[in-house]
């Protein structure tokens, strides 16, 4: 998965309670628009997962007939 990917390579730095534990996450501003764009585009696969599927042949063939090929 991209997301986890990219959390593994961006600087982080992490804002600690009164007892030390890590509470929250600064992240640079361009990697986090980032992951916002990543957590949308996997709403929007999860909300069509149940959607009918069609072979690319249909879809090519779709596509020219309304001009868009």
């Amino acid at each position: 998965m991209k997301a986890m990917n990219t959390m593994k390579n961006i600087e982080k730095k992490f804002i600690l309670d009164e007892k030390g534990v890590k509470s929250a996450v600064i992240v640079p501003i361009e990697k986090y628009e980032e992951l916002l764009e990543d957590i949308h585009d996997l709403a929007l696969v999860a909300e069509r997962r149940a959607e009918q599927t069609i072979s690319f042949s249909n879809l090519k063939k779709k596509l020219k007939r309304n001009g868009l090929l």
